[in-house]
């Protein structure tokens, strides 16, 4: 705990110390947010529905990352909306896949560690897991949302007179530099929180075939892949977004 302590001071203190007000306003949201995650914790636990649950706090969160993070106010209401409509689009995407994949619950990697806890919690696992992806993809498509939202602003700015047309090709190039960057930490996200469970695996000496069918591994793919399908879609919309802000005139 003393760790944790001290690496989030050390971290406060840079952000504050390069960013200013606001980089505490960043620091400060991430600490609303982890509150408010525990608070959904303890309101999943306590029988309140999981995926209203997870919705809302969802939308809380996307607000307090958007709007404490960024000063500018119309590229926060473009990034909230576009944010807000990708959430909605993912979690009719999420809710069908999650139950024909079934990775909800345990891993049999997990059992010794559960076998002497009652699983019966009163709690549907199918519906955790759809608030545990839905949450889990909130932070890239709020950070996507932003970088797209403000690079577009700066673009504006700088050419008055630029069309529709010309703002959604600069969207795309924005987009494609930040879907690279965004693929690459997702993956490698995934790979290094797993790693000892692959070493694990592998002296084990268990097949490829293991892994494609392992509940963690393909729990974990399913993440990547709805964070990634979230990025793409969060460009689109915010791209989208912005240029609807265009005087007409400037539309062809």
């Amino acid at each position: 705990m003393e760790t944790i302590g001290i690496l989030a001071a050390i971290l406060g203190l840079l952000m504050v110390l390069i960013a200013g007000k606001q980089g505490f306003m960043a620091f400060f949201s991430v600490v609303i947010n982890f509150c408010l995650l525990f608070i959904t914790i303890l309101l999943l636990s306590s029988g309140f529905p999981p995926l209203a649950t997870a919705l809302f706090s969802a939308i809380c969160i996307l607000a307090i990352t958007i709007y404490m993070g960024n000063t500018d106010e119309q590229t926060s209401n473009t990034a909230f909306l576009a944010t807000i409509c990708v959430m909605l689009v993912m979690l009719c995407l999420i809710i069908p896949f999650d139950h024909l994949a079934q990775v909800q619950g345990f891993a049999n990697e997990q059992s010794e560690e559960i076998e002497a806890f009652n699983l019966l919690i009163g709690v549907s696992f199918e519906q955790i897991l759809v608030a545990t992806t839905l949450l889990s993809t909130l932070g890239a498509i709020a950070e996507a949302a932003i970088a797209i939202a403000s690079g577009l602003k700066e673009v504006i700015e700088e050419n008055k007179q630029i069309n529709r047309a010309a703002l959604f090709r600069s969207g795309r190039n924005i987009g494609f530099q930040i879907m690279g960057m965004t693929f690459n930490t997702l993956f490698f996200g995934m790979f290094g929180g797993n790693l000892a469970l692959f070493i694990l695996l592998n002296k084990l000496h268990n097949s490829f075939s293991y892994y494609l069918n392992s509940k963690i591994f393909v729990a974990e793919c399913l993440l990547v892949l709805y964070s990634a399908i979230a990025v793409i879609l969060v460009i689109l919309f915010t791209t989208w977004l912005m240029g609807r802000k265009l005087p007409a005139k400037k539309e062809s």
